[in-house]
Formats: structure tokens, C-alpha cells, sequence
């Protein structure tokens, strides 16, 4: 644990693989929130915000978002309405942001959902913003997300990673045939948040963590790999998005996997330039790599999180 490691004005509400981690910066001047989880758990990210720990009856002056996926700005509206606050987004986000462009901000493209919002300002890389009476520098993080931003405090070197940089990897990347900036700018981020003093990393999802110069080492492996297997990457992908879908659902019905995967875009995309199999044998393909890795099981004709309850 490095919660010690961190001053008095940080607040980390750690979520889970459905729902990032939300950042509480807290000031006098007004309190700011980085992140805001899932649109399903937006009543839980409210409750939290409500207790002693979060904001208990103050005002929340600002959310702010690292980047525009559905696990990190689903939440804003919800939160936005409750507070009545604005929404600072990346400005690389806002126009697919304005558009509601479900392929860009992965949403119906991949079976995900949020509630839509307007953002009332921007955030750009170099910039220098005070939230929680503390500066912080706004750094370029495209890779996982082509407008993604991370916010480094260099007074107590901490880190706001999103989804650039977790203790064990990083958000997926679409491979060079889909994107081929991806890659290549993923390993330029991570060339970048190296070059930074860093003692506390607060990833997107998982843990804070101490050790930032081990997680870059995995995170540079893990990037030299889909350089070399761009297919891997490609895997990757599809793998990532049906966990996520299954943490939503908590179930998905075998039998209607084939279907599933040919009826949601970016399934069905990748199968015409990857894979190249009838929906059946994709559909049991991802299942059987999942269950190889742990990460799910079938149960009565349904697939479901590993970890998930029986019944």
C-alpha cells in the first residue's frame, strides 16, 4: 500500500475492471474529481463521493476526465447533474465527445455504453492546471486512446496514468491494420512518462503503486510483443472488450455468442481483416482463450467471470 506516500488532498477510490478508479483532489478553492467510472455503477460512484471520505455534503467544482471511454467518463452526467459542476475533457476527445461518435469513443462500435454529456472546457498536453492545491502538468498519453492525457504533480511526484500505464500493462491497442499510429505512439508514451520523476503511480485500474520503473519495464515488454505479433494484439482487443462486456453483464448466454460477435462492429471487424472464421468458431475461439487465462467460466449455457458468484 502507498496511500502514505500521498498528501492529505488526494483521495483515491480504488473501482474495479468495469469501473476506473476515481481520483478526488480536494481544495478549499473546490474540489475536483478525475474519472468517474462506469455509467451501471454511476449510483455507487455518487454514494462514495457522499461519504466523509469523498465530499459528504461540499460541492464538487470540476470532473475531469484522462480520457473519453465509457469506464472513465460513463459517470460524468450522472455526477455533473448531481453537482451541478462542468466536465474538463482531453482536447483531443472533445469533438467525438460533441459528435457522440460511438465508433471513436468505442461505444456501440464495441457493445459499450454512457450516458452522453457536453463538456464545458478542455485540458491540453503542456498545460498546468491547480486542483487539490497542488499543480498539475498535463502530459500526452495517446496509445490505448489517441487523445488521452496523464496529470503529473512533480512536488510529490505523483502520476495520474489512465489507462497509459497500469502496475501490470496498459489499456488495449488497437494493432497497426486498425491504427497504425497505436502502437507506435503507445511506446512513445511510455518513452515519455519514464523521463518523469514518478514515486506513486495512480493507474485507471488497479492499486496505486510505488515500483513505477518495474510496471514501465512490463509495459515496454508488453508493447515489444504486439510489434512482433501484431496478431497477438488483435487478440488482445477482443479478448479485453468481452470481459468487459461480461463484467457489465455478469452473464452471456452461449448460444448466442455467434450472433453476438457478428452482429457488434468491431467482432465483426476484425474477423473480415484478422481472423477470417465463421462467427461460431470466433465466438469459441475467444472463449477458450479466456477460460485458458482464467478469466472466465461456463456455467448452465452461460459464460461468466471467473470470480463471479455460483447460481
Amino acid at each position: 500500500m502507498v496511500a502514505h506516500l500521498l498528501p492529505s488532498q488526494v483521495h483515491v477510490f480504488v473501482r474495479d475492471w468495469l469501473s476506473a478508479n476515481n481520483v478526488l483532489l480536494k481544495s478549499p478553492a473546490g474540489h475536483v474529481l478525475v474519472d468517474t467510472g462506469y455509467v451501471r455503477h454511476a449510483p455507487l460512484t455518487l454514494a462514495l463521493l457522499a461519504t466523509r471520505r469523498g465530499l459528504g455534503d461540499e460541492p464538487l467544482a470540476e470532473i475531469v476526465n484522462t480520457h473519453c471511454h465509457s469506464d472513465h467518463m460513463g459517470g460524468n452526467a450522472a455526477v455533473a447533474r448531481a453537482y451541478g459542476c462542468g466536465i474538463v475533457v482531453p482536447e483531443g476527445e472533445a469533438a467525438a465527445i460533441e459528435a457522440w461518435d460511438g465508433r471513436a469513443l468505442l461505444l456501440d462500435y464495441a457493445d459499450q455504453t454512457a450516458e452522453p454529456f457536453m463538456p464545458a472546457a478542455v485540458v491540453r498536453a503542456g498545460d498546468r492546471r491547480v486542483w487539490g492545491d497542488l499543480e498539475w502538468d498535463a502530459i500526452a498519453a495517446p496509445g490505448h486512446d489517441m487523445g488521452a492525457l496523464c496529470f503529473h504533480n512533480a512536488e510529490h511526484r505523483i502520476l495520474i496514468s489512465g489507462d497509459a500505464l497500469w502496475e501490470h500493462g496498459f489499456g488495449l491497442v488497437m494493432p497497426p491494420a486498425i491504427d497504425p499510429e497505436a502502437l507506435p505512439a503507445t511506446r512513445a508514451t511510455l518513452e515519455r512518462l519514464a523521463k518523469l520523476d514518478v514515486r506513486v503511480v495512480i493507474p485507471g485500474h488497479g492499486e496505486p503503486f510505488a515500483d513505477a520503473g518495474a510496471a514501465l519495464e512490463r509495459a515496454f515488454r508488453r508493447v515489444d510483443a504486439f510489434e512482433a505479433d501484431p496478431m497477438r494484439a488483435a487478440r488482445h482487443v477482443l479478448k479485453a472488450l468481452l470481459s468487459f462486456t461480461l463484467l457489465d453483464r455478469r452473464a452471456l448466454q452461449l448460444a448466442d455468442l455467434p450472433a453476438y460477435v457478428e452482429r457488434v462492429g468491431i467482432y465483426r471487424e476484425f474477423n473480415a481483416r484478422f481472423f477470417r472464421l465463421p462467427p461460431g468458431e470466433l465466438a469459441d475461439f475467444l472463449v477458450g482463450e479466456l477460460e485458458r487465462a482464467g478469466a472466465v467460466r461456463r456455467e448452465d449455457g452461460r459464460l461468466v467471470p471467473a470470480n463471479a458468484a455460483a447460481g
